[in-house]
Formats: structure tokens, C-alpha cells, sequence
């Protein structure tokens, strides 16, 4: 299909501080794209220079090959949500929505007939004679939804949108902001914070951190293969091991960590003996047992731990323990319920194992160059 939304090297910074530095994106046409980072990123920054309401101060801006990055907001085939929603509050649902078309000065009955549509595919045509202060949170965001849609832009650009909502709600309106891009099937450009709703909702992912992309990829990607250590910390939880790359088998190599035997683990990323590297195994990835499990020492890696914290969530079981002086979160996925199972619980003693393919090596720095390729661990935060 193409690269229908492009940044080609942009960067914008406010005083001392960089918001955007030397970022280049391809959003794909029909693409539902998230922007997603801690606050701070320059997640938002993107979108407003998208939109127009802010100028780079290096790099363009293309739409389908034009380059936009002079054009006023009004120019460009380009409509935002704000989280405020930002209707007016003397006109009722319909009008709202028909603002557009009417500014545009389209007859009257394509509007009758276009407003119509909208208030169908958002599911309230019973609401519109409302004013926007007797409608809900969720009934809000549809109707900013309708509004922008109306005008067919090219790209819907949704800043943080479902954030004033409630749990639920926003759990509901992820399904319903799903089900209109698959219908409308314009290029949504989408910006949170929360992992949850970019890993629900896109087709791919950008992580930003302190103005610049930290990877790229579909939400499996970004989860399965992170790239950096604030990847792997900021997508879900994980644990961090700290090591050394000892010797290479083939398309695995061993890590020693400190207290433990020799790790296996997969060599994706083509290290050396002497490599120091970061391994990242999300707490799922690892299995637990009260007895030692009978496993191929090549594939597996199998420790003893004892058990700190047992913390029951229905259907999974989420377990602190302590390995050879490590903390190391497991995660328990409860398939059956046996009611004569002996538990596992606090202080009990117990073995850990994980598949090699499973710890994913995210490669510190090589004896003699200190250039970080991922954040170590500390500056990103601890995992729960």
C-alpha cells in the first residue's frame, strides 16, 4: 500500500528541552498506528506537528507524497481528537457532528444524509437532539469521533482520547474505536501512554523515550522481540539478569550471571564471548514447580529458588521468588485446578526453568566500547 504518513527526520525542541529528536516514521495507508511512550516522550508533539499546530524545526512532513510541513492546519486532510472531546456546548449531538460539512457549505440534504450515516455507525441516532453536558464520557468521545470522520480526512489523529474515561468505558470504547477504523478504513494515527490500548489496538507500534523512537514493529514484535531494555520494561513486566556472553553452540551462546550456572540462551543478536548483555524473561515465560524438573540442560534452564511472595489473581498466580540472590518474578497460568494439589507457597522451596529461545539478550556494551545499546535496568524503572 505505501507510505501514506511520513516524518523525515523530524525534530522539535521548546527551550532547553528536546521534544522530538531526529525521528523518521512510515504510517502505512488504512494503518491504525500508536504512538506510545511515558509522558514527556514527545508522543504529542508528533501528532501537533502532524496536525499543523506546531512547526518542526528540522525535518518534513508528507501526505501521500506531498509535503504538507508549510501547510496550515486547515489545509491539510488531516482532523483531531483532543482528550477534552472539545464539542461545543450550545449545539446538539447532530450539529456537532454536521459542523464541518456546513463550514464547507455542502447542500443541505448531503449533509442530512452524511449526519445520518455517522449517527448510525456511532449507534446514536436516538441521541441526536442532545447537548453534549447531558451525554456520558463514552457517548462524548463517539460523537468527537462522528465529527471528525464526517469530513473523510485522510489521516484521524487521536490524542490520548480515552484517558478521562473510566475503566469499563474505556475498555468498551477500545472495541468500538476498533470496530470504526476497520469500517471506515482511514489511517488512524493514535498517541497513549497506556500499553494496553496500543497493544489492543494497532497494527504497529512506535515506543518513544526522551524525543526518539525506540523501536518499531507490530504489537508481538514489540512484546516478544524487544530491542532495548526500556522496551522490554516499558511493554508488560519482565525480569532483568545482568551477564556475560562465555562461549558460542552454534545459534546459541552461554551467559554467565553471577550465582548462577552457565545460562543457554538464543544468540539473535550475534554476540562474542566477552559481550556484556542484559537477558529479559517475562515472568510468564517461566515455569515453577515444588519438584526438579527432568529437562535437556541444552534447551532448558532449569535453578532452585525459594518462594517470597504468592499472590493469587484468578486465573493466573503471580510468585516473587529469590534465585541464587536474584529476584525473579514468575507468572502461573492456572489451566486446570486440581483441588488435591499440594500448592506452592510462601517460603516454600522451589525449582524455576525457561526454554533458552524464551530470554531475549539485550546487548549492554562490547570490552572496549562503551556505547550503550540499550538502558541498563535501574534508569528504566523497577518491574512489578
Amino acid at each position: 500500500m505505501g507510505e501514506h504518513l511520513e516524518f523525515r527526520g523530524v525534530s522539535k525542541r521548546f527551550g532547553a528541552i528536546q521534544a522530538v529528536d531526529d525521528v523518521a516514521l512510515e504510517i502505512r495507508k488504512g494503518e491504525f498506528f500508536s504512538l506510545l511512550g511515558p509522558s514527556g516522550c514527545g508522543k504529542t508533539t508528533m501528532l501537533r506537528i502532524a496536525a499543523g499546530f506546531e512547526q518542526p524545526d528540522k525535518g518534513r512532513i508528507f501526505l501521500d507524497g506531498q509535503d504538507i510541513t508549510e501547510l496550515p492546519p486547515n489545509k491539510r486532510r488531516v482532523n483531531t481528537i483532543f482528550q477534552s472531546y472539545a464539542l461545543f456546548p450550545h449545539m446538539t449531538v447532530r450539529d456537532n457532528i454536521a459542523f464541518g460539512l456546513s463550514i464547507a457549505k455542502r447542500p443541505p440534504d448531503e449533509i442530512e444524509r452524511e449526519v445520518a450515516a455517522m449517527l448510525k455507525m456511532i449507534q446514536m441516532e436516538d441521541q441526536a437532539g442532545k447537548k453534549p453536558e447531558q451525554l456520558s464520557g463514552g457517548q462524548k468521545q463517539r460523537v468527537a469521533v462522528a465529527r471528525a470522520l464526517i469530513n473523510r480526512p485522510a489521516v484521524l489523529l487521536l490524542d490520548e482520547p480515552l484517558a478521562a474515561l473510566d475503566l469499563k468505558l474505556r475498555q468498551r470504547m477500545l472495541i468500538e474505536l476498533d470496530m470504526i477504523h476497520d469500517e471506515v478504513g482511514i489511517t488512524f494515527l493514535y498517541v497513549t501512554h497506556d500499553q494496553g490500548e496500543a497493544m489492543s489496538l494497532s497494527d504497529r507500534i512506535a515506543v518513544m523515550d526522551q524525543g526518539r523512537v525506540e523501536q518499531i514493529g507490530t504489537p508481538a514484535e514489540i512484546y516478544e522481540s524487544p530491542r532495548t531494555s526500556f522496551v522490554a520494561a516499558f511493554i508488560g513486566d519482565t525480569n532483568f539478569l545482568e551477564g556475560e556472553v562465555t562461549s558460542i553452540d552454534g545459534d546459541y551462546c552461554a551467559v554467565r550471571v553471577a550465582g548462577f550456572p552457565d545460562l543457554s540462551c538464543f544468540n539473535d543478536k550475534g554476540l562474542q564471548p566477552g559481550n556484556l548483555v542484559y537477558l529479559s524473561i517475562r515472568p510468564e515465560k517461566i515455569q515453577i514447580s515444588r519438584d526438579k524438573p527432568l529437562l535437556d540442560s541444552r534447551q532448558y534452564n532449569a535453578l532452585p529458588a525459594r518462594v517470597e511472595d504468592v499472590i493469587y489473581l484468578g486465573s493466573t498466580t503471580k510468585y516473587g521468588v529469590r534465585a541464587e540472590g536474584h529476584r525473579v518474578q514468575v507468572m502461573r497460568q492456572h489451566f486446570r485446578f486440581f483441588l488435591d494439589e499440594k500448592p506452592i507457597r510462601w517460603k516454600d522451596d522451589a525449582w524455576i526453568w525457561w526454554h533458552s529461545d524464551d530470554a531475549f539478550m539485550l546487548e549492554r556494551y562490547s570490552r572496549g566500547d562503551e556505547k550503550l545499546v540499550g538502558l541498563p535496568p535501574e534508569k528504566v524503572g523497577e518491574t512489578q
